[in-house]
């Protein structure tokens, strides 16, 4: 599954995009660095019932932004990304 399949599938599974879910996590001051995945997991997981790979798809984003490693990127693995930017308005917004 791609970065952004892992996004969008938090979208299908909360009704939130993942914009909406790092807001409330910045909110929450889970952006900050001494804050750790293990914590983020676990408020996901309490409060929108993710996993751990969704939620550590979201960690990604809350503590470093929407850049991915472009290794991924027109890569023929399971992971691959069409981007090295992840999209966080959500799929209805998505450009083609």
């Amino acid at each position: 599954m791609s970065f952004q399949a892992y996004l969008d599938a938090v979208e299908d599974k909360t009704g939130l995009t993942p914009r909406q879910l790092v807001e409330i996590a910045r909110g929450r001051g889970f952006d900050e660095p001494t804050v750790k995945a293990g914590a983020i997991l676990d408020w996901l997981k309490a409060d929108y019932g993710l996993g751990r790979g969704h939620g550590m798809a979201l960690v990604h984003v809350i503590k470093k932004g929407t850049t991915i490693d472009s290794k991924h990127v027109g890569s023929s693995g399971s992971h691959r990304d069409e981007s090295d930017t992840l999209w966080l308005d959500g799929k209805a917004t998505k450009p083609v």
